[in-house]
């Protein structure tokens, strides 16, 4: 594990660049980021893009785009290097999106190499699409972009060794991490030597495989590109459904996985609540602390992007989002999340993922005990959900929950340290909302 990033689960601050502007207005903010606690910074797209001028459509994987080049004489590749230079010197690695599935339809590549694309019977560029899961006669096709041909041919070989090729090169730049674009658009052979090419280089160097929206086969698929990480659907769980344990404990064998509360792809967390008649900063704060604080010690790594911790409500466009739309904080949640996650880096069992399972209580609400593999570190996630009201849990044994909760140390951001703080009435106190967490290395049985 490269030392920049240490040995704990990846702690991710994803710095939207668009909204940073350049790149020397992105070092500004890493002692923040260090300060809230974070061992990885993860860019979005900032390769020369093309005609729609999207972050993801990208025209040259070797160009900068001049949006992120400012006033500064050095040559991209020394800008860049800069960066990952300064990121590390606090104590954090940098992560890149490695987009191969698709480029730009008016890209470098696709004029160099055509061979290397999928073609429609007229000899055009194939963009690729999405079809709606709930209406199959909605179709997303995104214009601007070219689908990579992946299939058994003799250009195949090249087409690879041009991906071995970028990511030796960022490799040399000192990025430290990959998040691989719709990982499952592309097979596990080809992982396999993208990754071995990376390792050939730096064998500290990690991949992230963005899988979601894909089908539970699709992510199998990826099992033999033994990818370091997987992300999950913990955002979208509403705190009853099954599936998300069942995901969590199918997948865990193919990859940890990593949580987010919001990611550049989807609304603010506050965009969402104001559109459900929420508005009081109270309430939209102690949201975020509770999504948090699930995410982050849900599965073996967390993510959040910029702006999260300010409660900003508009969500970021890869296309047309600027500096001037950093908005007012409606709070500042930087200490408590610099909490939560100094909590994950301490507890080993938050930065693996072996066994978890739910334990139910007549009050509404649950535990999550989740275990080492070995079984003497657990963690328990005390969970009431905000529909269920406040309640008072039992700990004479006769609540399962509260029993198991007595047993260790309470460890939740912004309490005390120590035995579990109880209430007057000598109950495991919960309001509506609230997660509590307890720790601890006796027998759970």
């Amino acid at each position: 594990m490269s030392q920049a990033v240490g040995p704990r689960g990846p702690r991710i601050y994803n710095l939207f660049p668009l909204l940073v502007g350049a790149i020397a207005d992105w070092m500004t903010h890493l002692p923040r980021i260090q300060a809230m606690g974070f061992n990885w910074v993860y860019v979005n797209p900032f390769h020369f893009p093309g005609f729609s001028g999207s972050l993801y459509a990208v025209k040259d994987y070797y160009r900068l785009n001049p949006t992120f080049r400012g006033a500064g004489y050095e040559s991209d590749d020394d800008l860049i290097q800069d960066f990952t230079t300064a990121a590390a010197a606090h104590g954090m690695g940098v992560m890149m999106d490695l987009v191969i599935n698709h480029t730009s339809k008016d890209s470098v590549l696709a004029q160099q190499h055509p061979e290397f694309f999928m073609r429609d019977e007229a000899g055009e560029l194939v963009s690729p699409f999405a079809v709606d899961q709930d209406d199959p006669t909605k179709k997303t096709v995104w214009g601007d972009l070219a689908e990579i041909d992946f299939s058994e041919r003799p250009a195949r070989d090249a087409m690879i060794a041009t991906w071995e090729d970028l990511v030796r090169h960022y490799v040399r730049l000192g990025v430290r991490g990959f998040r691989c674009d719709a990982a499952y658009k592309v097979p596990a052979d080809v992982w396999q030597r993208v990754i071995a090419a990376a390792h050939a280089e730096n064998p500290d160097v990690l991949f992230f495989a963005e899988t979601l929206g894909c089908r539970l086969d699709e992510v199998e698929a990826l099992r033999p590109a033994r990818f370091d990480y997987i992300f999950n659907s913990a955002k979208w769980w509403d705190f009853g459904a099954p599936w998300l344990l069942e995901q969590y404990d199918q997948f865990r064998s193919i990859a940890p996985s990593i949580a987010f509360p919001e990611s550049h792809d989807t609304p603010r967390l506050a965009g969402e609540m104001i559109a459900q008649g929420i508005t009081d900063t109270r309430s939209i704060q102690a949201a975020y602390k509770q999504r948090y604080l699930f995410t982050a010690v849900f599965s073996a790594g967390v993510m959040m992007p910029i702006g999260f911790e300010y409660g900003f409500g508009t969500p970021v466009n890869v296309v047309t989002t600027r500096p001037e739309d950093w908005e007012e904080p409606r709070f500042d949640l930087s200490d408590f999340i610099g909490e939560t996650n100094r909590l994950k880096a301490e507890l080993s069992v938050l930065n693996q993922e072996g066994p978890m399972r739910r334990i139910a209580s007549d009050s509404g609400a649950f535990g999550l005990l989740r275990q080492n593999d070995a079984g003497a570190e657990w963690v328990l996630i005390v969970i009431n959900p905000d529909d269920n009201g406040a309640w008072s849990l039992e700990t004479d044994g006769s609540d399962p929950v509260a029993a198991l909760a007595v047993k260790g140390q309470e460890v939740t951001p912004g309490r005390a340290r120590g035995a579990p703080e109880l209430d007057g009435s000598g109950g495991l106190a919960l309001k509506a909302g609230e997660i509590r967490l307890f720790a601890g290395t006796s027998s759970v049985e």
